[in-house]
């Protein structure tokens, strides 16, 4: 084994969530203020995804006040706490640099959604011999145009 493959997989973290363009990420990373140290919350869009293994990095894209704001993550950083994805997109491509021209309603994504399994269909209204399901009431009769109701109001 190599002397910096060893180092790097001490660097690793455990967890790590699965990021993708698209997504709707928060990130909780600490800042350093001279002797201070805090935990700064920076919310947005993920519009880029690069590199691999230790190197691996992110760039997250938010707006605040009509000004857009991109900041470049490392995702093994010890200057990241932690990282949250609170949605999905559902996204085309893997760069969504096009979103710095969109303003409003244009720059919205939208979320992806899983598969969900259907449950079977189950008879519950099965007829005496148990084969074909009762039969149904008869549907209550169409309502009368508004131009038969008024010619009958006359």
């Amino acid at each position: 084994m190599n002397v910096i493959e060893q180092i790097e997989r001490e660097q690793f973290k455990e967890s790590v969530p699965e990021l993708r363009s698209g997504d709707t990420i928060r990130v909780h990373a600490k800042v350093v203020e001279g002797t201070r140290e805090r935990i700064q919350v920076f919310e947005g869009l993920v519009i880029r995804v690069t590199g691999g293994g230790l190197r691996r990095n992110f760039t997250v894209r938010r707006v605040t006040h009509g000004v857009g704001v991109e900041r470049t993550f490392m995702i093994h950083s010890p200057r990241i706490d932690k990282i949250e994805v609170l949605r999905h997109g559902d996204v085309r491509q893997a760069r969504l640099y096009y979103l710095r021209e969109k303003v409003g309603k244009e720059g919205r994504i939208r979320e992806r959604r899983s598969k969900v399994a259907t449950a079977p269909v189950v008879a519950e209204d099965a007829g005496e011999d148990g084969d074909q399901p009762a039969a149904k009431p008869a549907a209550k009769p169409a309502a009368k145009s508004r131009a038969k109701a008024k010619a009958t109001a006359k």
